[in-house]
């Protein structure tokens, strides 16, 4: 079932949606339902690949002994 609703913008931003609606070929009203599925959706888990290098160096520092003032030491030694 479809149902009216309606919205109260200004008029500038009306069209600016008209404007981007006509560039993507979808209606205001497509957009604004889009818009709005979105809304209690939950987020999409990004997915991506390591490089190789990154796979090959992952957890390659699992048994260091470095803690937070080794790394503060090294930048002390190298800036000053």
């Amino acid at each position: 079932m479809k149902t009216k609703l309606i919205l109260r913008l200004d008029d500038e931003l009306i069209n600016r949606a008209k404007s981007y609606a006509k560039k993507s070929g979808k209606s205001v009203s497509q957009i604004v339902a889009g818009y709005f599925s979105l809304l209690d959706a939950e987020p999409e888990k990004e997915t991506f690949e390591f490089t190789p290098l990154v796979r090959s160096l992952k957890g390659s520092l699992k048994s260091a002994k470095v803690g937070k003032k080794d790394y503060h030491k090294y930048l002390d030694e190298k800036y000053l």
